[in-house]
């Protein structure tokens, strides 16, 4: 099994960016993406339900942060408005079979990360 993120970069504060993860190997109940900023613990940032297409996200998330899916491609894309510099974090993507979506222990595959940095 395998996660492939990608879509980081470096912006300004304002822009928008889309970060892409797709699966291979099997297929998963859940997906999510977290992030991770220098000396931060991982914060979860959305996660979808990959049968009905149900998205979950923090109330500090909504708005600004929007999950998708592609089935064919089995990719889940996070779209990322009116980016902030305290959105600078490598962003990890997740998949498994969990029930809770906000918690990193839950989930069994990870990919790599992808960072994002947002410049003011």
């Amino acid at each position: 099994v395998q996660l492939q993120a990608s879509g980081g970069g470096l912006v300004q504060a304002g822009d928008s960016l889309t970060l892409s993860c797709t699966a291979s190997g099997r297929t998963f109940s859940t997906f999510a993406w977290f992030r991770q900023a220098p000396g931060k613990e991982r914060e979860f940032v959305a996660a979808i339900r990959w049968e009905s297409g149900s998205t979950y996200s923090p109330d500090s998330m909504k708005g600004r942060f929007t999950l998708s899916r592609a089935d064919a491609k089995n990719t889940v894309y996070l779209q990322m408005n009116n980016l902030k510099p305290e959105d600078t974090a490598v962003y990890y993507c997740a998949a498994g079979n969990t029930l809770v979506v906000n918690i990193p222990d839950r989930y069994d595959y990870w990919g790599h990360g992808t960072e994002v940095t947002v410049s003011s």
